[in-house]
């Protein structure tokens, strides 16, 4: 089972983390307000779903904690710069047909 919310979060990190925040108490335990949290879902999800699991078992996180937050923060980043360079060129896709 645990493998296979894996695949789903890896898909729809979002809906994972909507998930894990209404079906389970992992969020209260990375997390003590709710506006970081919503601020995470909305912006960067890969990141939020990383920092959720390393932070809520251990309380605080040791290195290879902060390297799968920052390697989501990397896919995180590189979404964002993917839909940037995307909205550059639908002038020129809408121009070859």
């Amino acid at each position: 089972m645990p493998c296979l919310f894996a695949v789903f979060a890896g898909f729809m990190p979002r809906v994972a983390l909507l998930f894990l925040l209404f079906f389970t108490n992992i969020f209260q335990k990375a997390f003590d307000g709710w506006f970081i949290p919503l601020i995470g879902i909305v912006i960067l999800p890969y990141t939020t779903l990383m920092y959720v699991f390393a932070a809520a078992p251990l309380g605080s996180t040791n290195f290879w904690g902060w390297f799968s937050v920052l390697l989501g923060l990397f896919l995180d980043l590189s979404q964002w710069y993917s839909l940037y360079v995307k909205r550059n060129n639908v002038g020129e896709w809408s121009q070859a047909y």
